[in-house]
């Protein structure tokens, strides 16, 4: 007995579906690198940078700008058009990658916190940088918190809309 081939309106539904997921979680992420980059470019051009807060909005600046850099990237992928001869096999190989890309980057985050805590065990017996190191650690645990939320989510609802595809058949 062989199963029912799915309908290209589907495939395109779920296509379309999917892009419009991604298209909005790379929308939240640019939302966020340019409120770092507008709310801690300001904060950084009046800190004094013997303290803390200047590295801390240092940093975030800089997470900002590369956070932009792959939100754009990622938004200029994005297809608006479903792909001429497009199966249900490349569609579960993308979700999947998807859904691992997102799984790896909540791991990610979770180190970024981490190191976030260790500068900031490092900055209390650091005769040289303790501003800087306590300054960049309060920023790990900033972005590395947003990015742990963000990335759960996403793979979350990307996870959930995975199953979806088991209903094609």
């Amino acid at each position: 007995m062989s199963l029912p081939l799915p309908l290209a309106s589907d495939i395109a539904f779920f296509f379309q579906s999917r892009e419009l997921l991604i298209g909005r979680g790379l929308a939240v992420l640019a939302a966020w690198a340019l409120l770092n980059l507008i709310g801690s470019g300001y904060l950084l051009r009046r800190a004094d940078r013997r303290y803390a807060p200047y590295y801390f909005h240092g940093m975030n600046v800089g997470w900002g700008a590369i956070n932009a850099a792959l939100a754009c990237w990622g938004i200029l992928q994005l297809h608006f058009r479903v792909p001429a001869g497009l199966d249900v096999a490349e569609l579960f190989r993308t979700q999947l990658y998807y859904e691992n890309l997102f799984l790896f980057n909540t791991g990610l985050d979770v180190a970024y916190i981490m190191t976030g805590y260790y500068l900031r065990a490092q900055s209390a017996s650091s005769v040289q940088w303790p501003q800087r190191l306590l300054g960049f650690g309060q920023s790990l645990w900033v972005q590395g918190g947003f990015l742990l939320v963000f990335d759960a989510v996403m793979w979350t609802v990307m996870h959930w809309q995975g199953k979806g595809l088991f209903f094609l058949f």
